[in-house]
C-alpha cells in the first residue's frame, strides 16, 4: 500500500467511529458514567438545571419517594459538588461528560470569587443554588447548567425564569 493511501486508511478508521456515535449512544454512555462518578443510578433518578436571575440550580432526586439509598447517595453526592466547585475544581463534570471542556467551566473558574454553591436537601433528593454575583459570573452559570440541560436531555427551559 501506498504511504498516503495507508495514512488516508487509518485516519478514517479513527474517525468514522467517532462521527458515527449517536445522540443515543452518547446519552447512554453518559449515564454508565453517572453511576461511577455520581455515586447513584441514573435510571432511579432525575436531574434539572434550573436557570436562575442570578445563576441556577443543579437538582436531583429519586423517582421513588421509597428509595432512601438513591436518596442518600444524591446528597452525598451534591455535598461533595459543592464543596469541590466552591474549591475551585471543576474537573468532575469533564470526567462525567467524557469532554475535556465543559462550557462555562472556565468562566466560572476566572469568577470564582464572584460564586457561591450551596448544597440544600430537598424531599426525595437535594439541590445545589449556585448564585453569581457579577454579570460575567451569572454569564458563565448559565452556560454551565445549558450545557447540562441540553446533555442530560433534561427539558428544562434554557431560558432564565
Amino acid at each position: 500500500m501506498r504511504p498516503l493511501t495507508t495514512t488516508l486508511l487509518l485516519i478514517t478508521t479513527l474517525v468514522t467511529p467517532a462521527l458515527a456515535q449517536n445522540p443515543h449512544d452518547h446519552h447512554a454512555a453518559l449515564n454508565e458514567r453517572g453511576k461511577p462518578f455520581m455515586g447513584f443510578d441514573q435510571q432511579r433518578t432525575t436531574h434539572h438545571f434550573i436557570l436562575l436571575k442570578d445563576g441556577g440550580t443543579i437538582q436531583v432526586t429519586a423517582n421513588d419517594a421509597k428509595d432512601a439509598e438513591s436518596v442518600t447517595q444524591i446528597r452525598d453526592h451534591l455535598k461533595h459538588i459543592a464543596a469541590v466547585f466552591e474549591n475551585g475544581d471543576f474537573n468532575l463534570p469533564a470526567l462525567i461528560h467524557d469532554t475535556k471542556a465543559v462550557p462555562g467551566v472556565e468562566g466560572m473558574k476566572k469568577n470564582a470569587n464572584a460564586l457561591t454553591f450551596t448544597f440544600e436537601p430537598i424531599e426525595r433528593g437535594g439541590h445545589v443554588r449556585i448564585a453569581g454575583r457579577s454579570p460575567e459570573a451569572i454569564a458563565s452559570i448559565h452556560e454551565f447548567l445549558r450545557f447540562q440541560i441540553n446533555d442530560h436531555r433534561t427539558g428544562d427551559p434554557t431560558v432564565v425564569k
